[in-house]
């Protein structure tokens, strides 16, 4: 439970444009899909995913690091690292463990034989959709703990598109088709509050005096 006095006080730290996006950004923010990466080697098509998080509001990436360990390149994730959630995972197993423990259908973004075509996928269920390497995609661990696979349809002579490119499609459809149903996708109102804070914290540069300054002013 945040404090939601500290948070008024924070909040009036903002000037009122940035108040307003805050407000305005986190009414589309949702947790009923999420995206996982396993292992991606290009550093920048993980900071791109990251970036098409933010932009149609999924509030957590997963991050499958078994064999690849690297920092977000700030600089090509345009400082969606601030508004998005990462969760890091050393083993592919840990991640998909604990994803079904939060109710995620595993979704396996590859050209299969059972798949399903992104315009026929079911947006109810909570889903994750997994993006796997470059060019191995997805491990055998994924493939066979997947509850459905999905792909894009294509009509070129390419078969694949680059990993961020296919999160962009992935992610702009599905989101777009959610806030079309009567599903109950937005955050909580505690988990609102909790995530506004996080932000006034990470874009209020004076931060910690502030609040030490508040509870001190409180006794």
């Amino acid at each position: 439970m945040i404090d939601l006095e500290l948070l008024k006080h924070l909040e009036s730290y903002l000037t009122e444009h940035r108040l307003e996006r805050f407000n305005t950004v986190i009414s589309q923010r949702t947790k009923h899909f999420t995206v996982a990466t396993e292992d991606v080697y290009q550093l920048h098509n993980t900071s791109a995913v990251m970036r098409s998080c933010d932009v149609f509001g999924i509030q957590e990436l997963n991050i499958v690091e078994e064999t690849n360990t690297k920092n977000i390149d700030r600089e090509i994730a345009m400082g969606a690292q601030k508004w998005v959630d990462l969760k890091r995972f050393h083993s592919v197993n840990d991640c998909i463990k604990d994803l079904k423990q939060k109710g995620y259908q595993i979704v396996a973004t590859t050209p299969h034989t059972d798949d399903c075509e992104l315009y026929d996928f079911d947006v109810t269920k909570k889903s994750c959709f997994f993006f796997g390497r470059e060019t191995e995609g997805l491990s055998e661990d994924v493939l066979k703990q997947a509850d459905s696979f999905l792909k894009i349809p294509m009509v070129g002579f390419t078969e694949s598109l680059n990993i961020s490119v296919s999160a962009a499609i992935i992610l702009q459809h599905a989101t777009s088709k959610l806030k079309k149903t009567d599903i109950n996708w937005q955050l909580s109102d505690a988990e609102k509050q909790e995530k506004k804070l996080d932000w006034c914290k990470k874009t209020i540069k004076s931060y910690q005096e502030i609040t030490e300054r508040f509870y001190n002013n409180q006794h």
